[in-house]
């Protein structure tokens, strides 16, 4: 199917139409088109960066509407019915030394948040026994720190790793921020660790105006060492920080180019204490919105939506799956609180998707190739 570039999009003509109610304008074109995008990614293309553009900026409702149905079959075509669950456990709490906007762990703002040292093996395996009864897939390691480095701290942190990964419960995965050395990745991958959570939480144009304290190149580096070392990588971002649709876009596409595996999709959750504290939310129809255009671009990976979803959408968080969300991070983020596991698996069921994995690798992350039709 032909590409619809930047001059076709721009040619769009506008119909008027009268419903027996009430007045309203609907634009066929725009059908048309998303018609067509939608089923060329069906068919195992991709969209251009135009496209992607024009999807971002959709702003009548029926079109973002039409926009999430797409994702939705788009969804069904490269995931079934199958929502991978990740949950997370807090291993070293506070006093980061990076000054992230958004984040209540920063020593350079004062929120009351917990700050404690790296954690023993206790908590962390009970994390991982919880986890495996609510059948999530994933237990992530998450510590507050700029990142790891040789010396004793790795080796406990591999010690964790080999702890969860050896109990067989779930997937051992970790989010240490920066690696700056090649050993330090291959070193986690040898412990057991799969995937690795490492997000570049924005477009490389908007990334200094939520952190100076490292780099975007920083981060891409980090994943590079990563998949060198052969673990799979979940990176995304946080919306809501005060980011253009466009730079939304630019991140999706960065993080296709990244190879990332699995793409968390948080919304900003305003901290009292934080510089992002009065920062206005987004509009639920925005936030699915942009899930279903990450979905459009990036059709074959997880799209995963994390924190910040029970505080924006509310009671249209099941709408994340009609909007192409294929996982869920359940129980409590780090310093925020979610609705509980209990109300996200009945709303599984609910809607008939089904989180039940028959193992913990990445087989998870393939396209089922359903030779169904998806008309």
């Amino acid at each position: 199917m032909p590409a619809c570039g930047k001059s076709k999009l721009a040619r769009l003509e506008r119909v008027d139409t009268v419903s027996t109610m009430i007045e309203t304008s609907f634009d066929v074109n725009t059908r048309t088109t998303l018609n067509q995008l939608g089923e060329r990614v069906l068919g195992g293309g991709q969209i251009l960066r135009a496209e992607a553009e024009w999807i971002f900026e959709l702003t009548a409702t029926p079109d973002v509407y039409d926009l999430m149905a797409w994702a939705n079959r788009i969804r069904e075509r490269f995931k079934g019915n199958k929502i991978h669950l990740c949950s997370i456990v807090n291993a070293k709490a506070g006093a980061c030394s990076e000054n992230c906007r958004f984040c209540a762990q920063s020593s350079f703002y004062q929120t009351g948040s917990p700050r404690y040292g790296f954690v023993d093996p206790e908590p962390v395996l009970e994390a991982s026994e919880e986890a495996q009864r609510n059948g999530v897939t994933a237990l992530g390691l998450v510590a507050a720190w700029k990142g790891l480095s040789e010396g004793p701290i790795l080796d406990e942190v591999c010690e964790r790793i080999r702890e969860v990964s050896e109990g067989g419960k779930v997937r051992a995965d970790a989010s240490l921020g920066i690696i700056k050395n090649q050993s330090v990745a291959t070193r986690l991958k040898e412990a057991g660790l799969q995937c690795y959570g490492h997000n570049l939480e924005s477009s490389k144009r908007f990334f200094s105006n939520h952190c100076t304290t490292h780099s975007y190149e920083d981060r891409i580096e980090t994943i590079r060492l990563l998949k060198n070392a052969g673990i799979k990588i979940c990176s995304g971002g946080i919306i809501g920080m005060g980011e253009t649709r466009a730079d939304r876009c630019d991140l999706a596409f960065s993080l296709r180019e990244a190879g990332a595996s699995v793409v968390p999709i948080n919304i900003l959750n305003p901290i009292p204490g934080t510089p992002f504290e009065t920062m206005p939310p987004l509009p639920p129809i925005e936030i699915l919105q942009t899930i279903a255009c990450f979905r459009f671009i990036l059709p074959r990976q997880e799209i995963m939506i994390a924190g910040g979803r029970t505080a924006n959408l509310r009671d249209m968080q099941s709408m994340v799956f009609m909007a192409g969300a294929s996982a869920l991070m359940v129980g409590n983020y780090l310093t925020t609180m979610n609705q509980s596991v209990e109300k996200d698996l009945q709303m599984l069921k609910d809607l008939g998707l089904d989180p039940n994995w028959e193992d913990h690798d990445f087989s998870d992350s393939q396209s089922c190739d359903r030779s169904r039709s998806q008309g």
